[in-house]
């Protein structure tokens, strides 16, 4: 392999800053701070352009710069604009980024930082729609006030926009030719952290792929199986609640929570969990299976994968700088480790949070939530 990083905004923060910080700083000291506000950010989201030419990319910024392009001709980044349309709480596109045929136009939806003492002051997460031609970037509804969305998919018919927020932790369908909102449900009551995982996916029959969780009021957890799945059900327009989750790696009573789900495009949906686990989900029944842990014995994760053909998909495991590509056969499940994302100067990828495909021979990958530096966008060539 040989793999390059691409830097937005470098920066470094010492281990000291981090540590004299860390636990003491809320959301307004991090806006106050002219490093953080203004040269930290973190790449959460790709999706490459249909002629192939750029990678559209979510981004965290403390500064409201969330929306950036990645020349890959000339290796740069390139600016979308999205100063003329932002406000001081838009804070990111997290794993909101799709493109819609029907109008040859890019949809997203932002995400927040802010505290919940800012509820009210922050007017909540909009749907933005970018014309790649025209260039022209819109604000076009905020599905649900003063509520900001982690993740956004279209339906087969492109009709609707599906989408989980937080918080409160709604799941919502938006149609973008009468502007109407529904609410679906809520997805966990916060009781015991989030339900949700980083993104939801539509299924080869069109059904959209959520997370929930059990409240379990009455004691003092909601317990090791309140991690569940569910689903909109298309053809019936409901969301169907499922009482099981993704079993536990080491084959003990509960349930995993997900941290991602795939759709590879075969008659399965795909999850990471459970420390990095890969799993398998029937999406006619709901039922998950263990394909395979990987990577147990030290923290790691497993947030993208992307299908590259002949029945095999590409993905990256581990986190907290020692990260690994993996390549992935469906028909065997065998997961095969091709190597360590380090560049040549000995820097580590911090973790993955999306990656998104070129060609057979070139991956991108968005590296999220550094504490220590500004991420980078690192490039894999197999």
């Amino acid at each position: 392999m040989r793999i390059t990083k691409y830097s937005k905004e470098d920066h470094q923060f010492g281990n000291q800053w981090f540590d004299e910080t860390l636990d003491h700083w809320d959301y307004d000291d991090y806006k106050k701070d002219p490093d953080w506000s203004r040269k930290w950010i973190s790449f959460n989201c790709a999706a490459l352009s249909c002629d192939k030419k750029q990678i559209l990319l979510g981004v965290t910024s403390f500064a409201s710069d969330i929306f950036s392009i990645f020349d890959l001709d000339s290796k740069r980044f390139l600016s979308t604009g999205i100063a003329k349309i932002a406000d001081s709480f838009d804070a990111k596109f997290h794993r909101s980024l799709v493109y819609r045929k029907s109008d040859a136009c890019y949809y997203a939806a932002i995400a927040l930082l802010h505290n919940c003492d800012h509820y009210f002051d922050a007017p909540g997460g909009a749907i933005v729609r970018y014309n790649p031609v025209t260039k022209e970037l819109k604000k076009i509804s905020i599905p649900i006030p003063h509520v900001y969305i982690q993740a956004i998919v279209l339906d087969a018919g492109e009709e609707n926009i599906f989408g989980q927020c937080f918080a409160p932790e709604y799941a919502f369908k938006y149609n973008i030719s009468s502007g109407k909102t529904t609410v679906l449900g809520l997805l966990g009551s916060g009781y015991d952290g989030l339900a949700q995982g980083e993104n939801i996916v539509r299924d080869k029959k069109g059904d959209i792929w959520f997370n929930w969780s059990l409240t379990r009021a009455w004691q003092s957890s909601p317990g090791i199986d309140a991690r569940r799945l569910c689903k909109y059900d298309a053809c019936n327009e409901k969301m169907i609640f499922y009482p099981t989750g993704l079993p536990l790696a080491d084959g003990s009573y509960g349930f995993a929570k997900v941290e991602a789900f795939m759709n590879l495009g075969d008659d399965f949906i795909y999850a990471g969990g459970n420390n990095g686990a890969l799993y398998r989900i029937n999406p006619q029944t709901g039922v998950a299976s263990l394909v395979n842990s990987m990577i147990q014995d030290r923290p790691s994760r497993l947030s993208s994968m992307v299908a590259i053909g002949n029945g095999s998909a590409m993905g990256i495991t581990g986190r907290n700088g020692n990260c690994q590509l993996f390549r992935f056969t469906m028909s065997s499940n065998k997961v095969e480790i091709i190597g360590d994302i380090v560049d040549e100067s000995g820097v580590h990828l911090w973790q993955c949070h999306d990656l998104v495909m070129v060609n057979d021979k070139l991956l991108y990958v968005c590296e999220n939530d550094n504490p220590h530096r500004s991420g980078y966008l690192w490039e894999i060539e197999l």
